[in-house]
């Protein structure tokens, strides 16, 4: 592509985004049109692959800050008439009396980039860089696992590294597409999809443990799951309130040889049922620690 043809697409246009959106709010639109469009869902449609390329081509560039900003400036430039459009004359600041080929060099808009960002436009240049996605389970992102993708024609083996977040990016040197100086690079974004049970905060694993109001008010040993699926025991003290959060060290996420925690937050249930046995006893309890009500000092503070 022309680099003119680059400056005269409307690249925050194709993503549906605005000109002031934030990075974030560019990645997200780009994902999701992404997984409408990507070539496993398309089955061969040539006008939603070239609407894929398009997409792709405009988020390489607008999720670079160099390239975004160039992008802007160059494109500012050939709106407002100061980089003149089909060859015409202008006297704008700076770029009197030449054309866009003329400033340019009538490179592509890799040739382009090239140049920016400390490369010759003249030189043989690499392949495209590739991208594509994939889900995995929040216990293969925590363990790490081997996945095999489909990219175009050619069957991609490797490994998730353990530990990876949703949203991780891994980087396969050279499986991109070919070029005169040699192959691109893959680019995989990982989504990982939520656990029943488990969430996760940087390295902490995190969960919720129901336990009954006996359990809680009188201590307990209680036998909870882990992610590896083994059990560890944690102990309740007598007179755990709710929400008290217990930490089991080193059965978080290990990451660069580095392990985190299992923060266990403790969550009383209350009985929705009695029968008439179990009630008449918390009636019995009930009247025996009447003197002990948390509410005792209540309306004093609330009057202060």
């Amino acid at each position: 592509m022309a680099a003119k043809d680059l400056y005269e697409k409307d690249l925050y246009k194709i993503l549906g985004v605005s000109k002031n959106d934030d990075a974030a709010a560019i990645k997200k639109a780009y994902r999701k049109l992404a997984k409408d469009l990507h070539p496993d869902k398309t089955k061969g449609d040539k006008k939603l692959e070239d609407r894929f390329k398009e997409v792709s081509e405009a988020y390489e560039v607008l999720s670079d800050d160099k390239k975004r900003a160039e992008y802007q400036e160059m494109r500012d430039a050939f709106t407002t008439g100061r980089v003149p459009r089909g060859g015409q004359q202008s006297q704008g600041a700076g770029f009197s009396g030449a054309g866009f080929e003329d400033i340019f060099g009538g490179g592509s808009s890799n040739d382009i980039f090239s140049t920016l960002f400390g490369g010759g436009s003249r030189a043989p240049r690499r392949g495209q860089d590739l991208q594509t996605e994939t889900t995995i389970s929040f216990r293969d992102a925590i363990f790490g696992r081997e996945i095999t993708l489909r990219v175009g024609d050619q069957t991609i083996t490797t490994r998730v590294p353990a530990g990876i977040k949703d949203g991780g990016k891994i980087k396969l040197k050279g499986r991109g597409a070919t070029g005169p100086a040699g192959p691109g690079d893959l680019f995989i974004i990982i989504h990982v999809t939520k656990h029943p049970v488990f969430t996760r905060d940087g390295n902490n694993l995190l969960m919720t443990l129901p336990v009954t109001f006996t359990e809680a008010a009188l201590g307990a040993d209680i036998a909870v799951p882990t992610l590896s699926g083994e059990d560890v025991t944690v102990r309740l003290a007598p007179g755990t309130q709710n929400g008290k959060v217990l930490r089991v060290k080193g059965r978080g996420v290990t990451k660069d040889s580095q392990s985190g925690d299992l923060l266990i937050t403790v969550e009383v249930h209350v009985p929705q049922r009695l029968d008439s046995k179990a009630k008449g006893a918390l009636q019995e309890f009930a009247e025996l620690t009447k003197a002990e009500s948390p509410r005792i000092h209540l309306k004093e503070r609330a009057g202060a």
